[in-house]
């Protein structure tokens, strides 16, 4: 019987809980009843705990005050959309309840948790039950009454996990929506995983094996292929310091698009990371150094890899390449040299440039099924040169990972509640770059964001029943303000229909974002859908770039 939890069990404690959750991640995903590719909750809370995992490695707490306020912070700046943030907060409040304790009892830990929910629910504007608030306050509720009965911390946590099942058992009845689909809550049995993770560890139980799950569904078939039809053999990463921070790097872009294809680069003041796919990487590679000095590179050849796989082998492969932060673990905050400073979260280069355009200072790449943490968004803020920085998420469940950066950062951070692509645009289009103070610029950009009317076409990613529409995986999704417009096997049909429907609306203004998997004269066929049902609208049809969305459409 365990009576104290320490700094090194806790430590232990948290490892244990990432490796349950991260080995059931899958397993939560699959609980997403809305059929829409996204940011799943399993990956999103499994990615944030992980940031805790990379934190505790690094230190040997000797005390658990300290083992906790590791965790909190790692979770505050990792988080990864809202079931990511909320999991954060509920750490938060823990690593408050054991402010100053060397190790802690089963009443001093259980008093803790109840501090964890009570942050949780504090920081969200609208908390809504039957969900992972639910799920804590109930658990967190009886493990007090259960410390009370024994000081026993195996105990407590046990009687705690066995309330949260059953509060998450009555999720189903508790939301309308997860009640028709027949699923309990996500978040909810993301945090109990993690519970489970913890007291397994109290009982000196083996951490799960995780390994990666691929859905049969959705393995290629490579047999169809052949190594001919891969056009560039090397798929090519590599990072640059820059030789100056002006230093432009449109020839170099250039000289990339004319020896390969599938090129990204991406970059900040001091360094550019490049991939792209060529039959001479080391062209590429001496090329880029007349713009800086060469720090990582990889290279992998797909046609090797393409055997392998196609053999029934593991393709050979190095690990993915991360730009380095530095030494210290921190990152450089810019002094502000103007009043205003603009952030916003897209995916996607056409999309950045046309925020770029409009005044945005910086641009994080994100966006659905690819959630920045809180603290990407936050580097994105401190680089910025500006008192004030205003951050435009562009994605509901991007929203609250960037709220929480207002208490990470020595600038002015105002967050605009921008939920779609076309409501950040429609923000930046409204503001005044001379206005007197920073709420009277937020006020004007929150106020503009009614005007406008987002649809976005996109595939369905399960079979689904929602809303009256029989959805099978694969067919094409047309959603509007966040809801279920329409679907059909057919991408023309569904055009058709929002075309309409702008009719309808009386729309004046309509912007049609092609994605990265459309085609230019697919894009302009679709424009010219709108101007024939729209005949008084001005239609605008551009390359936004992105992923998992065929089509983002914006009308006012």
């Amino acid at each position: 019987m365990n009576e104290q939890i320490t700094g090194a069990l806790f430590k232990r404690m948290i490892l244990h809980g990432a490796a349950a959750i991260t080995a059931q991640k899958q397993a939560i995903n699959d609980l997403n009843v809305f059929p829409v590719p996204d940011g799943d909750t399993g990956t999103n809370m499994s990615m944030t705990i992980a940031a805790a995992v990379t934190e505790l490695r690094k230190t040997e707490p000797a005390t658990l005050d300290q083992a906790a306020s590791v965790t909190a912070s790692a979770l505050l700046r990792g988080a990864r959309g809202n079931s990511g943030v909320i999991l954060s907060l509920l750490f938060r409040g823990l690593s408050k309840g054991l402010k100053g304790c060397e190790a802690a009892g089963a009443a001093a830990f259980a008093a803790a948790m109840q501090e964890g929910v009570s942050s949780a629910y504090k920081a969200v504007m609208k908390p809504a039950e039957g969900t992972v608030l639910t799920v804590s306050r109930l658990a967190a509720k009886r493990a007090v009454d259960a410390a009370a009965e024994a000081e026993d911390v195996e105990a407590m946590l046990e009687a705690a996990i066995q309330e949260g099942q059953e509060a998450l058992a009555a999720t189903i009845d508790m939301n309308p929506v997860l009640k028709k689909a027949g699923v309990v809550d996500a978040g909810g049995k993301g945090y109990l995983l993690i519970l489970q993770g913890m007291l397994a560890e109290l009982r000196g139980e083996p951490m799960p094996e995780i390994r990666e799950e691929e859905p049969q569904k959705a393995k290629a078939d490579f047999d169809v292929f052949s190594t001919e039809e891969i056009t560039f053999a090397f798929d090519t990463v590599f990072i640059v310091r820059k030789s100056s921070p002006d230093v432009s790097l449109e020839p170099f872009r250039t000289y990339l698009n004319s020896i390969g294809d599938s090129l990204v680069i991406g970059e900040d003041d001091e360094a550019f990371k490049v991939h792209v796919h060529t039959n001479i990487p080391g062209s590429a590679l001496n090329e880029a150094q007349k713009y800086g000095t060469l720090e990582l590179a990889k290279i992998e050849n797909m046609r090797t890899q393409y055997e392998d796989v196609a053999a029934g082998k593991k393709a050979q492969s190095v690990d993915d390449l991360e730009m380095e932060a530095p030494e210290n673990g921190g990152h450089v905050v810019a002094p502000a040299e103007k009043k205003y400073g603009f952030l916003s979260v897209c995916a996607g280069d056409g999309l950045a440039a046309v925020f770029q355009d409009l005044g945005v200072d910086s641009v994080v790449s994100g966006g659905q099924t690819m959630n920045p943490s809180t603290e990407s968004i936050l580097e994105g803020v401190d680089q910025i040169p500006a008192e004030t920085v205003f951050v435009l998420p562009n994605n509901g469940n991007i929203i609250m990972a960037a709220q929480q950066c207002a208490a990470l950062t020595e600038k002015n951070v105002v967050v605009i509640p921008t939920k779609t692509v076309p409501q950040g645009i429609t923000a930046m289009m409204n503001v005044d770059f001379e206005a007197p103070d920073a709420e009277t610029l937020a006020g004007a950009m929150t106020e503009s964001l009614s005007g406008v009317t987002t649809a976005q076409i996109t595939y369905a990613a399960r079979d689904s029943d929602f809303d009256g529409f029989d959805i099978k995986e694969g067919d094409y999704l047309a959603l509007e303000e966040g809801k279920l417009f329409g679907t059909d096997g057919s991408l023309h049909n569904l055009l058709e229909k929002l075309a309409a429907n702008a009719a309808d609306r009386g729309a004046s203004f309509i912007s049609l974002y092609a994605g990265e998997d459309v085609k230019e004269e697919d894009a302009q066929a679709a424009g010219k859908l709108f101007e024939s049902a729209c005949p008084g609208a001005e239609v605008m049809v551009l390359s936004g770039g992105q992923p998992v969305y065929y089509y983002i459409i914006s009308m006012e």
